[in-house]
């Protein structure tokens, strides 16, 4: 393959860029020379990093790695892919921050449910290392082992629940088997909701499976009791499943920020409604993540609307950093018309290795970036994208994703909408479901070139995923080739503003109370009621609380809500107590209720001393009540004493004795 080091020069000017032939073999002493240096090293191969980190030992610089040849030189376009390789090189350079890990224990304790001998054979097969209780469902006629080396029992698992190390499976129609069995084997009565507990359970059952999304479900294995191969692929990896092992915290989760529910009323869902592995369950007013559970698909931290979960691997803002680092580098370096690939390392390295190695390779202009999970990606990375000067953007996903993507796919369409209302027409930003590297190198070949912002922003982001992303689309407003300042968006967007019929609502501040963000505000002094647009996440709880139901959600995005003030909905005079003068509510709603309560209540007959207890504040209408003597039970017959054991008894013995 060619090497522009004078692109990459020209974008990396603060590094020293070094080409070699052979440097993992003939010119690996210039390699040791340039580790004498203690300076931080990039070097441009993958294939031979083991090699290198052996020769590089224990050292306190960093020394990274990155892929130029399948992703750049080997290509029929290998020889303009200079900028290319500088946006590489650039990203490879950013910090990648540590994330959290939680452990997970296995002592080997496994459950292997099936339904004939092909379960007790694969128990066998699992017996030397592992500690194994085999399951069966509703078996046949089966020959009783001349030696117990496992139990074998017959159930059917009704509920699972757990995960690697801590699996908890209720099981009807649950019996173990007679020692006394001849011929056949013979179980003892049945019983339902039998609880087993194990670290790791093998599926060869053949129905559905005992977990949604179950290839995502660390400890629960699961193959085909028709396929040997598979059985036998099931069995390795269970044996190596023992012992203690760290696992991403994919989600930082906080509860404080969460809007799911108040006051037993549920608003946000959206996190629920995604999770492909049920790690995600209410509790009270915000909902809570199981980490051991997570398979960091990441589609809950891409639609929260606050922020309060996050993904952790890495961060929002550490993803939008390379993103800045690749793109400025790649236009420096002279580069145009740049599309970012998104892939994952599982499924989109080895589809691009393979286009490189077998097809003509990624376009030029196509620059891949490798995440944890594409479906971990929210807006503010989309936004950030083409405000740093993207023409297009492409999610590769499997053609049969291991999950549902509609987390990813709502994604899609509200970043669609947003920048075709800024100007960036086309498909912009879209998937691409292929396992097929032809159909991967096609596709991308048949994008058609389409112009990006004029003048690419440069800001750098810190913090909360919220602000974050407030910030990235402001900065694209800023560049964008037609900005408007309100764009429509659809149902589910996390931005948005509110129609309240004036006419319907009390000032009851309800909506206050529930509103999780401070989006509603009031007065303490006065009644009013105040909607702040750039703190609204259109979480649906203010909507869902108002007594009146005046209240509707309008998606959309108005760029000018970040330096607006709040806006009054309606504010009204304030109802003061004739007594005291002191303000006590609305003065509206008061003059209502004192006018269809006078002479249509007994408490308020026509008399103006008992309807302006009405117009009193609650301290003052106890002490004016107090004063006037007012007795409600006056005129109401006495009601009889209640009548007791004892009357009866007593009633009882003045009979016997008359």
């Amino acid at each position: 393959m060619s090497l522009d080091a004078p692109a990459v020069r020209k974008a990396c000017a603060s590094a020293e860029i070094s080409t070699y032939r052979h440097l993992c073999r003939t010119e690996a002493e210039q390699f040791s020379a340039a580790l004498e240096d203690g300076a931080a090293i990039t070097v441009g191969c993958t294939q031979e990093a083991p090699r290198f980190s052996e020769l590089a030992g224990e050292r306190d610089a960093p020394l990274d790695y990155v892929n130029v040849r399948e992703t750049a030189g080997w290509s029929t376009e290998g020889a303009q892919a200079g900028p290319k390789m500088a946006a590489l090189f650039a990203a490879a350079a950013e910090p990648t921050p540590d994330f959290p890990l939680i452990n997970l224990s296995s002592e080997g304790v496994i459950l292997v449910y099936g339904r004939d001998e092909s379960a007790i054979e694969t128990g066998k097969l699992l017996a030397d290392q592992l500690d194994v209780t085999v399951l069966l469902s509703k078996p046949g006629p089966l020959t009783p082992e001349s030696v117990t080396v496992f139990p074998v029992v017959k159930g059917t698992i009704r509920n699972a629940a757990g995960h690697l190390g801590a699996f908890e499976l209720t099981v009807d129609d649950y019996a173990q088997p007679r020692p006394s069995s001849r011929d056949t084997l013979v179980f003892e009565p049945a019983r339902d909701g039998a609880v087993s507990r194990c670290d790791l359970v093998l599926d060869l059952s053949g129905g559905t499976p005992l977990f949604p999304a179950h290839d995502l479900r660390d400890g629960y294995l699961r193959a085909d009791p028709k396929d040997p191969a598979a059985i036998l692929r099931a069995v390795l990896k269970a044996r190596d499943l023992v012992g203690s092992f760290d696992k991403p915290r994919y989600i930082n989760f906080t509860a404080d920020l969460c809007a799911h529910s108040r006051s037993n009323i549920t608003g946000c869902h959206r996190c629920l409604d995604l999770c492909p592995t049920g790690a995600i369950t209410p509790d009270g007013d915000h909902v809570i993540i199981n980490a051991e559970v997570c398979a960091g698909c990441g589609q809950c931290a891409a639609v929260c609307p606050t922020g309060a979960a996050s993904y952790a691997l890495p961060p929002a803002d550490a993803l939008i950093h390379k993103l800045r680092a690749m793109l400025i580098a790649y236009h420096q370096a002279g580069g145009t018309d740049a599309i970012l690939l998104l892939h994952d390392g599982e499924h989109g390295t080895p589809l691009i290795e393979a286009l490189a190695r077998h097809g003509d390779g990624l376009p030029a202009n196509v620059i891949p970036l490798a995440v944890n999970e594409v479906t971990q990606v929210g807006l503010e990375a989309i936004a950030a994208a083409f405000a740093y000067g993207a023409s297009h953007l492409r999610f590769l996903l499997r053609a049969q994703p291991r999950h549902e993507t509609g987390g990813l796919s709502k994604t899609i369409a509200l970043a669609a909408t947003i920048l075709g209302g800024l100007g960036l027409s086309g498909e912009r930003v879209s998937a691409i479901e292929t396992d097929d590297p032809d159909a991967l190198g096609a596709t991308l070949r048949g994008l058609t070139a389409a112009p990006a912002v004029r003048q690419p922003a440069t800001f750098r982001t810190v913090g909360r995923k919220r602000d974050v992303l407030r910030f990235a689309l402001r900065e694209l407003h800023r560049v964008a080739p037609e900005p408007v300042d309100v764009i429509a968006l659809p149902e589910g967007a996390p931005f948005g503003t509110l129609n309240v019929k004036i006419d319907g609502c009390t000032l009851c501040l309800s909506c206050v109370s529930a509103c999780p963000t401070g989006a509603l505000s009031d007065d303490p002094e006065r009644p009013i009621l105040r909607f702040a647009e750039d703190a609204c996440v259109q979480c649906g709880l203010c909507q869902a609380t108002c007594p009146e139901k005046v209240i509707e959600l309008v998606p959309q995005i108005d760029f000018r809500a970040a330096t607006a003030r709040a806006r009054t909905i309606k504010e009204e005079e304030p109802a003061l107590c004739i007594r005291c003068h002191k303000p006590f509510g609305v003065k509206s709603t008061i003059d209502k209720v004192a006018a269809k309560l006078e002479g249509r209540h007994w408490m308020y007959p026509n008399s103006n001393k008992r309807v302006d207890a009405i117009r009193m504040c609650a301290d003052c209408r106890v002490i004016a009540m107090s004063e006037e003597g007012f007795d409600p039970f006056v005129g109401v017959a006495e009601r009889p004493a209640p009548r007791t054991t004892d009357d009866y008894l007593r009633e009882r013995e003045q009979n016997a004795k008359n």
